[in-house]
């Protein structure tokens, strides 16, 4: 009888704890992201606060706020640093001015070395790229943070124009809005260069403070109104082509996670860079469309001369700052080394991607691009109707 009764207060003690259990309060983090609310990168912030949420069952809950909503768009490392934030949203090319080695988070041209945005996040999970930024932001920045990639980057595009450019020299004589490593590369071309946040550019270019500028993709871009006041939109751009946007934990907040609250953070990051992968190619295929035809924006290819000029002019970055900062070498040599296994494999066991998509696609112009070298001319007059 005893035995008994002992088994049943043992389940009432283990029922009990269950229900002090439920009842706890769940943790609650503040996050901001480094875009405003109509940016697409937003759906990246969001996706990933949903996605902890629906995996922690509610016991973590991440209330997610746009640019400026605590503090402004390029002080949210520094706010998650001293806890005025638990969680931030933000893209590595911003910290460049506190370190040129986060650049090589961000993308710099070319890759670099020629990768794509595959073999670039191959190197960050892989090569030992996220263990490396980890490293920069914790030991030479002195952060008290945590990063995860929460998504990947596309190629951007060369960027938005008042008029159009038929060669370097005239892209040259320009003041030109751009961020992170490739202002400096734009820079060395000699261009005025002009860094400024996402939701500055279109009021600049707007006032003539800048005469062209880039920002992200065609869905980024859309959303922040580039096409309201520039209707040249050049495309490719070689400058970024690679890189993610990340997820910025507070260490204290991060270390006082249990394992598997940590394992869901960090998986949830995964996920939605998967996710956000697969939403940029399908979002910004539409929203070329729609640039075009509901906002009469000329797409022009972009000449090939600029494209490998910027190549060289990053060349030329890259080396000042691998003799000036011994963190910066060890990252790009990092880079260097996998790129060239990686790269090559590539170009031998993968067809190349024009290879079917012009056998598929090749006569067809859905965006309406006009090649490099042929400036847009006037629709020719209307025939006036014979009375």
């Amino acid at each position: 009888m005893k035995k008994a009764f002992a088994v049943v207060l043992g389940f009432v003690f283990i029922l009990s704890l269950g229900t002090l259990a439920s009842a706890q309060q769940p943790i609650v983090w503040k996050m901001q992201s480094t875009w405003t609310a109509a940016d697409n990168h937003q759906v990246s912030a969001n996706t990933f606060a949903e996605k902890v949420n629906a995996m922690s069952g509610g016991r973590l809950k991440i209330e997610v706020s746009a640019a400026g909503a605590i503090v402004p768009a390029f002080e949210v490392l520094d706010a998650v640093h001293k806890g005025i934030l638990d969680v931030g949203h933000a893209w590595p090319g911003y910290w460049f001015g506190k370190h040129p080695g986060a650049t090589l988070f961000s993308s710099v041209a070319g890759g670099p070395f020629g990768m794509d945005n595959m073999d670039f996040m191959a190197w960050m999970y892989l090569g030992g790229g996220l263990k490396m930024y980890n490293e920069l932001l914790q030991n030479d920045l002195k952060m008290n943070v945590v990063v995860f990639p929460a998504s990947g980057e596309t190629a951007e595009p060369q960027g938005w124009f008042k008029k159009p450019i038929a060669d370097i020299k005239t892209f040259k004589g320009l003041k030109f809005r751009a961020a992170g490593a490739a202002s400096e590369v734009f820079k060395n071309l000699g261009m005025s260069v002009v860094i400024l946040p996402g939701g500055e550019i279109v009021p600049a270019l707007q006032r003539g403070v800048i005469d062209a500028g880039e920002f992200s993709d065609p869905s980024a871009d859309m959303k922040m109104g580039f096409q309201d006041v520039a209707k040249y939109y050049y495309n490719p751009g070689v400058h970024q082509p690679t890189g993610f946007m990340e997820v910025l934990v507070n260490k204290a907040k991060w270390e006082a996670l249990p394992a598997d609250l940590k394992a869901i953070v960090e998986n949830a990051a995964m996920a939605t860079q998967g996710f956000f992968d697969c939403f940029m190619i399908h979002q910004n295929s539409l929203d070329m469309q729609t640039l075009i035809t509901k906002h009469n924006v000329k797409i022009m290819e972009t000449p090939r001369e600029i494209l490998m000029e910027v190549l060289k002019a990053w060349d030329k970055v890259a080396e000042k700052y691998v003799k000036e900062n011994a963190t910066f070498a060890k990252i790009y040599a990092s880079q260097k080394t996998w790129a060239e296994r990686v790269v090559p494999y590539r170009r031998i066991a993968h067809p190349p991607y024009e290879l079917s998509a012009d056998y598929y696609w090749g006569a067809l112009n859905p965006y309406k691009v006009q090649k490099a070298g042929k400036l847009p001319t006037a629709a020719p007059a209307k025939t006036p109707a014979k009375k």
